[in-house]
């Protein structure tokens, strides 16, 4: 009998964002890239450069369950927003075969959304 393939992992060939969906009120978030140079033209060296602290949602959970009602709560930021967060936001992600990687964070720790 051959080897059942029901609880086998799915091949993710599109992005990475779509082999992985947050829960609840979790969020996906793709951080911007480190500037190279400043302002002024200034080449940044490895070890100079800032941790981008804004990004683009890449998924969103369902939203938050309301203690008192029961009800479920959507989530205010959506796929495609760019938002801000603050600095310690998050828990890394690096899945198999991608270079950059993706930051799982709760909505509480987004600051604002940018309207471009």
């Amino acid at each position: 009998m051959p080897p059942s393939t029901k609880n086998a992992p799915k091949s993710s060939s599109s992005s990475s964002a779509a082999a992985v969906r947050p829960l609840h009120d979790k969020i996906l978030v793709r951080r911007d890239e480190k500037k190279a140079k400043t302002d002024h033209g200034i080449y940044l060296p490895e070890n100079a450069k800032d941790t981008p602290k804004t990004g683009v949602v890449e998924a969103v959970g369902t939203g938050t369950i309301n203690t008192d009602t029961g009800e479920l709560v959507p989530l205010t930021v959506k796929k495609g927003d760019r938002v801000i967060f603050t600095s310690y936001a998050g828990t890394e992600l690096k899945l198999p075969g991608h270079t950059e990687g993706l930051l799982v964070m709760t909505e509480d720790e987004v600051l604002a959304i940018i309207d471009d």
